[in-house]
């Protein structure tokens, strides 16, 4: 009998969302809670019905449960799975076979897979394994990538403020998903902006993981259309869910690192629709 229930975000029209205050723009939008010792931490999204979340195994091993929301007998019956480790080196367990993966390596395992669990290698140094998972209907192999290995593309300029490192990892050209596209991109010291030029994708939702920031940083992550944007703080290691009608674009009070990841009509990682700063609201 399947007790655990994932909690549920519930999509959000944007009419709706022009009357919202700060703590009803936080309590549907912002991933939060999510780092817990010997704990897997996941929310249940329906934009494009993505989980997301973190597994940070410290003095034992984590095995991926099943949920009650889902009606499956084990997690991947119908589903897909991305994974970044952005902690100390870890190893995840596929149908036993084991994956090591340093910081910002990057795991794909696809559907039909019955058994995923996570340890670290040291305890004083754990893994943190960030999860994204989104309904599949074609199976591909497991395939694990090294940072190093993954398609890298400079961006931007410091005379912006946003040069900036990103990183392909679940993409055409990449690993192979049904659906799933997912990637880092580490902001350069000295710029703050990510997602320049700002845009929107109305075929696709995307969700935001922050990390790498520094105690005293905050992430101010602009949501809202393009003509009717306010604002969410965020702190390290959570995450923001991004409507299709939401626009992209945020600003740290230093340099960060964020995971990328979306699911929807398809996989195409140039697929958006231009919101130019000069028309912003």
């Amino acid at each position: 009998m399947k007790t655990l229930n994932l909690k549920t975000i519930h999509a959000v029209h944007f009419e709706d969302f022009k009357r919202y205050n700060t703590e009803q723009t936080r309590d549907n939008f912002l991933l939060n809670g999510l780092e817990k010792k010997d704990s897997i931490e996941l929310n249940y999204t329906h934009y494009d019905r993505m989980i997301a979340g973190l597994a940070k195994p410290v003095s034992k091993t984590l095995t991926l449960p099943t949920y009650e929301n889902l009606k499956s007998d084990y997690f991947l019956e119908r589903r897909e799975i991305g994974i970044i480790n952005v902690g100390g080196e870890g190893t995840i367990i596929v149908d036993k076979k084991a994956y090591k993966l340093a910081k910002e390596d990057c795991l794909y395992i696809g559907k039909g897979v019955k058994n995923v669990s996570f340890k670290s290698t040291k305890a004083t140094k754990p893994a943190l394994f960030y999860l994204l998972s989104a309904p599949a209907h074609q199976s591909f192999p497991t395939t694990f990538m090294k940072s190093a290995d993954a398609t890298h593309l400079n961006l931007g300029s410091t005379a912006t403020a946003n040069e900036r490192v990103l990183s392909q990892y679940i993409h055409d050209g990449g690993i192979q998903s049904c659906q799933l596209v997912m990637g880092i991109t580490k902001i350069k010291a000295g710029s703050v902006w990510n997602s320049v030029p700002p845009h929107t994708h109305d075929r696709r939702c995307e969700i935001y993981f922050y990390f790498d920031l520094a105690p005293e940083t905050r992430l101010f992550h602009f949501m809202g259309e393009p003509q009717q944007t306010r604002h969410l703080l965020v702190n390290n290691n959570e995450a923001i869910v991004s409507p299709s009608w939401s626009v992209h674009f945020g600003c740290g009070t230093s340099n960060y690192s964020f995971i990328w990841a979306m699911a929807g009509e398809n996989k195409q990682f140039t697929d958006m629709d231009p919101a130019p700063i000069s028309k912003l609201l």
